[in-house]
């Protein structure tokens, strides 16, 4: 791949926002970082605005795009939404998930996100038959990140009961392998390829039998690959696990040799004093994805305690009630706000780490994530003249950006040096607004 040279007007590295940076790029990693670099070089890309690493979605469920708006009507809970989001699971085929999951991963290439965590349990037909590549599924999510032009991590997930000690129910016949064996076996015939990372995840305490939670760490721990877990998402879950091993899920999943520093806890909302220490003292990560947690109203996890214990932070969209990185950044703070009513507990660079650098590390990218000579050339530009972002002084970019700034002021994207977005618009996806249309039509219909 030729050289190319991209002039930003202003770039956030690290900790601060330079003005005048170029940076060159060639065989899809940044090559050299120049700051103070006042005009355009001849034949630069000028990119203005505000250029970032590319952002990192650490938790998606693809699928759940299809239920945005659909489960705003009436009230419930977390397990109500759930039965809801079953009647779209069942719908599900290899082709038609591409096709939706090919317009979602557009979408948040539109948003600025260069790599998804996608937390993947729709394994096999339903009635749990397999598929004839028991992969198909999962194949499908590859090949649709591969068109949207961003980097996946596919988490392949062990889901193999409805609670403790219960058998799958009718809409998790499709999820389970049977055993923890089984599933070892299946998520091996997998294969990482450029732009794909394999991973693993215990779907959560309910869903993996304790004695089959270190068959699924060993399986990571064997590949060095990220192991992923939802975690204390729900007081009933804890509930059934104090119930079932006198234990909270997070000392469970410590006993059976889960937790470390590949690990990342998703939600990691109900948690006691000790449970944060455990988490921290470990090193494992917690993904936050606030947009989902409010709009499941599961409450507010303890991400300052945790992060002070030694947790790193990511972020994700989740169930893709918005898809904006840039939300689920200024939400952590302003959700801390709420809570304690006072502010300032994450500057504005300590919440774009966690969108990017940080993020990225949890997905198994740790060459990803900043603007640094011999990283993969993957960044953002948010425009600062749009009608949110226009006013504040240059020097003040990453606060303009991670407090007023949305989805919509992204206006380029690079992934591995190639344009993924350029002006607003996706350059391999034309429509996505009609290509996800389409898509979720065909599931309701």
């Amino acid at each position: 791949m030729p050289l190319t040279t991209y002039w930003l007007e202003h770039a956030w590295l690290d900790t601060n926002v330079e003005p005048g940076v170029a940076l060159e790029v060639t065989d899809g990693r940044i090559a050299a970082v120049r700051t103070g670099v006042e005009t355009p070089p001849p034949g630069a890309v000028v990119l203005r605005g505000l250029t970032i690493p590319g952002l990192a979605n650490a938790h998606s469920h693809a699928f759940h795009r299809a239920l945005r708006g659909t489960v705003q009507v009436g009230s419930g809970t977390f397990w109500t939404w759930r039965e809801v989001m079953y009647t779209v699971a069942q719908r599900l085929t290899p082709d038609s998930y591409f096709a939706l999951a090919r317009a979602v991963y557009a979408e948040m290439a539109l948003a600025g996100i260069t790599s998804v965590g996608e937390f993947h349990y729709l394994h096999h037909a339903p009635g749990g038959s397999p598929y004839a590549d028991p992969n198909a599924m999962g194949e499908a999510l590859i090949a649709a990140a591969g068109e949207a032009g961003i980097r996946i991590t596919l988490l392949d997930t062990a889901y193999l009961s409805s609670g403790f000690g219960a058998a799958p129910e009718r809409h998790q016949l499709r999820f389970t392998d049977g055993t923890a064996e089984k599933w070892a076996e299946r998520v091996s015939a997998l294969k990482e390829r450029e732009g794909v990372r394999i991973g693993a995840a215990i779907h959560s305490v309910r869903a993996v039998p304790a004695d089959q939670l270190a068959t699924v760490a060993q399986w990571a721990g064997a590949r060095n690959a990220p192991l992923h877990v939802h975690l204390s998402e729900q007081t009933a879950e804890n509930d059934a696990c104090l119930a079932a091993h006198g234990m909270t899920p997070t000392q469970l999943l410590a006993e059976h040799g889960v937790l470390g520093a590949r690990t990342t806890g998703v939600h990691n909302t109900h948690l006691t004093d000790g449970d944060i220490t455990l988490l921290g003292t470990s090193t494992t990560g917690t993904c936050m994805c606030p947009t989902t947690e409010r709009d499941l109203a599961d409450g507010i996890g303890p991400a300052v305690a945790l992060q002070r214990a030694g947790s790193p932070l990511s972020l994700g969209s989740d169930s893709h009630a918005v898809i904006d990185l840039l939300e689920e950044a200024r939400a952590m703070e302003l959700n801390e706000r709420l809570r304690t009513r006072t502010r300032g507990h994450w500057t504005a660079a300590a919440l774009l780490r966690a969108a990017t650098t940080d993020g990225h590390a949890a997905l198994g990218w740790r060459d990803a994530g900043v603007l640094e000579t011999g990283a993969l050339a993957d960044f953002t530009t948010i425009a600062l003249d749009t009608v949110r972002t226009a006013g504040p002084v240059p020097r003040l970019a990453a606060e303009t950006a991670v407090f007023a700034a949305t989805a919509a002021d992204v206006h380029h994207v690079v992934v591995g040096g190639r344009t993924v977005v350029r002006d607003g618009a996706h350059v391999s996806v034309p429509d996505v607004g009609e290509a996800l249309a389409t898509a979720i039509a065909a599931l309701r219909n």
